[in-house]
């Protein structure tokens, strides 16, 4: 259900002293003020300069400033967020801003083990509609969780029931004033034309549809925590590395499984779905000890080795 802000932070119970990633905008801005209200003197604020765009000075200039008025202790980091070859922009950015983060948590005195982190409701739903354009399975539709761990880090993601629109009613009826990124007007970035195009659309449609998306997602999560656990059972019962025998007495959904989370959570990689479904085809075809099994997958390469399948990364 859609909360305000105050519904929000009163439901929010992080660990202490905490963070804020904070970029000088709208969401970032409503967060930090709320969490330096309800936690004096706990709170610090991480702003990361990507040095991607000339309003990047600007940015840390003003975060600066309303760190300073607040009284909030603030850690600035540059970071260079460009993307390689083949890689998205977004995702580049993504990588350099986490890395940065875990850095500045590490560097504070004491370390410093709980960031808060301010997507608000249409990221939530912008994030399930960029997974369904792609085809995502159960962990793709699940879309962003609202609290997880990560290099012994605890992140929180308290404002996914809040819209952005309710975010930026509470600043301007405060008075507060933020800055706004002029990349998040571009569309050639796929979420930013979800953002003008679709969610103006949907609001028209489905008034209810922050809701009913995050509804669909909770699902999704429910659905996959079952998965994992059958997996975790399975992989218990094919070994590590997996029999290729015991794999055979697996239905094929129940082998697509259990191999996902092989790879997933024992090598760090994910299978495409072709890739997966051509493993599933060898494994069905491997009824003889001399059918070899050589397959791209993930980051690495799957290949058998006697008895077992084994994956890795040359």
């Amino acid at each position: 259900m859609t909360r305000s802000l105050a519904q929000a932070l009163d439901a929010f119970t992080p660990g202490l002293p905490l963070a804020v990633a904070y970029s000088g905008g709208a969401d970032s801005t409503a967060l930090l003020l709320a969490c330096a209200e309800k936690w004096p003197g706990q709170v610090s604020a991480i702003h990361i300069h990507h040095g991607l765009q000339a309003a990047a000075d600007g940015f840390e200039q003003h975060c600066r400033a309303t760190c300073a008025r607040l009284g909030v202790p603030l850690q600035v980091l540059r970071v260079d967020a460009r993307h390689a070859p083949g890689q998205s922009p977004e995702d580049a950015a993504r990588s350099a801003r986490y890395t940065a983060l875990r850095q500045a948590a590490d560097a504070a005195q004491p370390p410093l083990r709980h960031i808060a982190l301010a997507q608000h409701a249409d990221d939530q739903v912008e994030t399930l509609l960029l997974a369904l354009s792609r085809g995502a399975g159960l962990p793709g539709l699940s879309a962003m969780p609202a609290q997880w761990v990560r290099d012994g880090i605890t992140y929180y993601r308290p404002l996914l029931a809040v819209s952005g629109a309710e975010l930026r009613e509470d600043l301007r009826a405060r008075g507060v004033t933020w800055v706004e990124d002029p990349t998040n007007a571009d569309e050639q970035y796929t979420r930013n034309r979800i953002r003008a195009r679709l969610l103006p659309a949907l609001e028209m449609a489905f008034p209810q549809f922050r809701d009913t998306f995050a509804r669909s997602a909770a699902h999704a999560v429910q659905a996959q925590r079952l998965l994992d656990e059958f997996a975790a059972e399975d992989l218990a019962r094919v070994g590590q590395p997996p029999q290729i025998a015991r794999l055979r007495e697996l239905g094929r959904d129940r082998q697509a499984n259990v191999l996902r989370h092989w790879l997933r959570r024992v090598h760090g990689t994910v299978a495409s779905a072709a890739q997966l479904e051509e493993l599933l085809d060898q494994i069905a075809a491997c009824s003889t000890r001399g059918h070899g099994i050589r397959l791209k997958v993930g980051a690495g390469h799957v290949e058998r080795q006697g008895a077992v399948l084994a994956w890795y990364n040359p």
